[in-house]
């Protein structure tokens, strides 16, 4: 099967495979739409937080000022100040930029919200603009970007980086409701579904078989890729059964009251190190004396049994598989699956694979080089998406990478049958 616009059938994927393709009228609108949930996000922020937006300095927090500076000097940066948009793919990411807008007012933009510069527990000792001033950059940003797109050529090259700004900004707003979670308090623009009080788990569907195909993993044909997609390569698969959903709480659970979470003899040995160091419980979740209890928004509620089990780490997700008998899909089952099968529902949560993020064959660094290859490190493919996605993310072919002990992002896993 090729991987082409017409052959992606995948439930959910049609809306990103269209913004992908997107011509101009589209690509504006979508573009207005993200810097309107970016806007509406840091709203939230200010509103949560007060005027001061200051957050604690770990790996899964960023500032809010920093995130919506950056946002925009991120669409600056390849589209407005780059003197060789115009060439895509064949860009000098190195090309001297026009000066930042943000010079008038004596701000080094490049010095404050370059994330490939300025690391991450630097943004805390850095003297950021005010709120407003970031916002109105955000409006001057976006009003260039859509009279510059007016002017582009119509085609994949010409609008590269209009495609690459627009994701971009829609992966930071959905980091920023996973920092809402982890902060404690609801973001507003969040497709998460309020947990319900079901504490009767639905029947477990029977796993789905795929027969042994040849899967072209990795994305080919026309739009807009990420540099880690291309090398589009046939993998063989032998027949395998896989399930049919996301493992559920109900089905997860049992891995914990069993006890069987709390042995070594389940867990990898970088596994069992971080539960060593942790509390042992499954992020946002306790037990109480009337069962099962979830945080979110800051308020515990009573667990929905039936709701797919997410903030799982991939150790947990490979610990629970040890403990069914069962494994975590490879990166081209899941594919094949998602876009052979029909009744595959997927979107619930990000997947944890079995798969490392590593280049494809021939991969070559897009202009943003900092995008994939310095995360070629080991660390787990996933597949999917999350309430938190919007539509115009989802999409089968896109491969996210988080390192294995990360609980904060909205991620589960699904098995298949040994």
């Amino acid at each position: 099967m090729d991987s082409t616009v017409s052959d992606i059938v995948a439930e959910g994927s049609l809306p990103a495979e269209l913004a992908r393709c997107a011509g101009k009228a589209v690509l504006a609108a979508a573009l207005a739409d993200a810097r309107a949930r970016s806007l509406a996000l840091f709203d939230a922020y200010e509103a949560a937080l007060g005027a001061g937006l200051r957050v604690p300095c770990t790996p899964e927090l960023n500032l809010p000022l920093w995130e919506l500076g950056h946002v925009g000097w991120f669409a600056d940066w390849w589209i407005a100040r780059n003197p060789e948009r115009h060439r895509g793919l064949q860009a000098n990411p190195h090309a001297a930029r026009h000066p930042a807008r943000q010079a008038l007012r004596g701000l080094d933009a490049d010095g404050l919200f370059n994330s490939s510069t300025v690391p991450h527990d630097h943004r805390w000792a850095l003297h950021l603009p005010p709120a407003d001033a970031l916002r109105a950059d955000l409006h001057d940003s976006l009003q260039d970007t859509l009279e510059l797109l007016q002017d582009a050529e119509e085609t994949d090259t010409g609008l590269y980086f209009f495609r690459l700004a627009l994701f971009h900004e829609d992966m930071h707003a959905e980091a920023g409701v996973y920092m809402a979670q982890n902060l404690g308090f609801d973001p507003g623009c969040s497709e998460t579904p309020t947990a319900g009080t079901t504490n009767t788990p639905a029947p477990t569907p029977p796993p789905l078989a795929v027969p042994a195909t040849t899967w072209p993993l990795g994305r080919s044909g026309p739009g807009f890729a990420f540099d880690n997609e291309l090398g589009a390569h046939p993998v063989a698969l032998q027949a395998f059964e896989i399930d049919a959903h996301a493992v559920t709480w109900a089905q997860y659970l049992p891995f914990v009251d069993s006890g069987g979470a709390a042995q070594r003899t389940f867990w990898s040995e970088a596994g069992w190190a971080w539960r060593s160091r942790t509390a042992g419980m499954p992020r946002y979740l306790r037990r109480t004396d009337h069962g099962w209890e979830q945080r979110r928004h800051g308020q515990w509620q009573p667990l929905d049994l039936s709701a797919t089990a997410c903030h799982l780490t991939a150790f947990e997700a490979q610990a629970w598989c040890q403990w069914a008998g069962r494994r975590l899909p490879t990166e081209a089952e899941w594919e094949a699956a998602a876009h052979m099968l029909p009744c595959f529902a997927w979107g619930a949560v990000w997947e944890w694979t079995a798969s490392a993020f590593a280049p494809f064959p021939s991969f070559a660094p897009h202009p943003y080089v900092d995008y994939s290859a310095p995360w070629f490190d080991g660390r787990p493919v996933l597949k999917g998406a999350s309430p938190a996605t919007v539509a115009r993310m989802r999409h089968p072919k896109y491969r996210n990478y988080f390192t294995p002990e990360r609980n904060d992002i909205v991620a589960g896993f699904r098995s298949v049958v040994v």
